[in-house]
């Protein structure tokens, strides 16, 4: 594929996920744009968008595979998403609470690398 069809995909997946609230899975940026794009052109751009920093990887309470933009990092050397992920069991939401970061000692000799830290229970749009 040339690399002008590429740079459109990588931006339209970019726009639908940064302008979301919560994270979104491939499957579903396949429904938002399964008129432009294929699965695959989509799988490369969420990779492509992951290793450049601008979205992050979440995997969810189901094992699934979502993804958000990186509202919280300040530039591609200041990039960590070791933050709280919500994941509501009604709606199948994962919010990323960018401000709650879990906090913890490692026992001697590991080192930390990216922390993976999902909690599940009921969102506020789900518990009214």
């Amino acid at each position: 594929m040339s690399t002008e069809k590429r740079i459109p995909a990588r931006q339209a997946v970019e726009q639908i996920i940064v302008k979301s609230d919560k994270a979104i899975s491939h499957n579903a940026l396949i429904q938002d744009l399964k008129d432009s794009y294929n699965r695959v052109t989509i799988y490369r751009s969420l990779d492509k968008l992951v290793d450049e920093g601008i979205i992050h990887k979440i995997i969810d309470m189901d094992g699934v595979s979502k993804y958000a933009a990186c509202h919280s990092c300040e530039s591609e050397y200041d990039h960590n998403h070791n933050h709280v992920h919500f994941s509501c069991i009604r709606c199948q939401s994962v919010t990323c609470l960018e401000h709650v970061i879990p906090s913890f000692e490692l026992p001697k000799g590991y080192v930390m690398d990216e922390i993976n830290f999902t909690v599940s229970g009921i969102c506020p749009i789900c518990s009214k």
